[in-house]
């Protein structure tokens, strides 16, 4: 499908939509709860979706009433493959916890999943007496356990998703006081969410300095019946609140501020630039001001990056966005997603090392995007459109469905004006 995006103004409320990493982490941790877990405020995403369809082809029971029912005995497969669908998250994370027993399972996805590479995977996994069986670096590809806790050492310099899955796994099989050491450890937020749900589950796992991870079974508290509320998603919301400060005035409800979200950092980037912003028990508003060049590293937040390079673009003078090296193995190459937008839209940028500089104009260019059925290519280029001198022509908008099935709708429920084309 096709989206021809209006220029013009945003205003209103809205409530971000769930926390997707949060809401994959819970499954995860309430496949691994031997009980009942109860979830509020779970997410359907494509990548929610298929993070709960892992987890069901791993033995756990759900039912979905007014809240999410998960039972569950452990990992216990009652089916000899898992499909991750798109989401890297769900491949990184749910490999080592499928590993914990004792069958083959295939580990397999689709679309732009089966070109991103599984980093430390042959490395780590045979030295917890994990076999694999056709893997070249990317799914699809088998693994049998069951998995042996035993010490290990990571180099997490490419993400920390599959440090997140071996801290379940690990957590879940351990008998012993265990350590992890980890070297050149990148988006850490996402490390505390992790550890954070862990110890919501009566599982808490200690750090030092992100270096070393200490697992202590002895330390663990079993409950029968779990319950837990996923966060609003603040990586949804930076699309909205970067559209109030270059196009309008919104304001996000539900968001916590003490939150471990990586993403959160989005207010931080909008101060920097000089955004008007106003907080107010967990509401965040914010409105066009004039806006100022921002130097931002966004190497724990690399998710940020699209809708940065927006904010970038409207700002008056030149703006830095450091942490390049995160973006060439996401949905897209975001390197060149992100460059080739800026491009359309007429903005002069640069890439130097591991930086993008971005000279903010007084208004985008009317054009055609080409979003490479990137989620996120797709947000960050409606919210640009917004400032453009013509209406901004972006196929494949179906991606949001990914991580944002409601977007458009909140887009065009708060002033936002596109037409749709099969």
């Amino acid at each position: 499908m096709k989206a021809t995006i209006i220029p013009g103004y945003i205003y209103g409320s809205l409530t971000a939509p769930p926390c997707k990493s949060h809401t994959q982490r819970a499954y995860a941790a309430a496949l691994l709860h031997v009980g009942q877990t109860i979830i509020r405020n779970a997410g359907h995403s494509g990548d929610e979706r298929a993070a709960l369809q892992v987890i069901q082809h791993l033995g756990a029971r759900v039912s979905v009433k007014d809240v999410l029912e998960i039972t569950s005995t452990g990992v216990n497969p009652i089916s000899n493959a898992i499909n991750c669908g798109e989401s890297g998250l769900a491949a990184r994370l749910f490999t080592p916890i499928a590993a914990i027993c004792g069958e083959q399972l295939l580990i397999e996805g689709t679309g732009s999943l089966l070109r991103r590479p599984m980093e430390g995977f042959s490395e780590i996994l045979p030295s917890l007496n994990v076999a694999m069986e056709g893997f070249n670096g990317y799914l699809p590809f088998k693994v049998r356990g069951p998995m042996q806790a035993r010490p290990i050492s990571i180099d997490a310099g490419n993400g920390s998703q599959f440090l997140s899955g071996l801290l379940f796994a690990l957590s879940a099989v351990t008998k012993e006081p265990l350590t992890l050491e980890v070297t050149n450890l990148k988006s850490k937020p996402y490390i505390d969410l992790t550890l954070e749900v862990l110890a919501h589950f009566g599982k808490p796992v200690s750090h030092k300095n992100y270096r070393q991870f200490y697992i202590d079974p002895a330390l663990f508290v079993h409950k029968e019946t779990i319950e837990i509320s996923i966060e609003a998603d603040w990586s949804s919301a930076a699309y909205f609140l970067v559209a109030g400060a270059i196009a309008g005035n919104m304001a996000i409800k539900n968001l916590q501020t003490g939150s471990k979200q990586a993403d959160k950092a989005i207010l931080e980037a909008l101060r920097m630039a000089g955004a008007e912003i106003t907080t107010d028990n967990n509401c965040i508003s914010v409105q066009k001001s004039r806006l100022q060049p921002f130097d931002f590293n966004a190497t724990d937040a690399p998710d940020l990056f699209p809708v940065l390079s927006i904010l970038a673009a409207c700002c008056g003078g030149e703006s830095s966005i450091a942490g390049v090296h995160r973006l060439f193995y996401k949905e897209s190459n975001r390197v060149e997603s992100i460059t080739e937008m800026l491009q359309d839209f007429a903005v002069p940028f640069s890439v130097e090392d591991d930086t993008l500089f971005v000279t903010g104009m007084p208004h985008l260019q009317g054009t055609i995007i080409d979003a490479y059925s990137d989620h996120r290519i797709v947000m960050a280029a409606s919210v640009g459109a917004l400032r453009a001198n013509g209406p901004v022509e972006i196929p494949g908008v179906e991606a949001v469905n990914k991580s944002y099935p409601g977007f458009f709708d909140d887009f065009i429920s708060h002033g936002g004006r596109y037409t749709l084309n099969i």
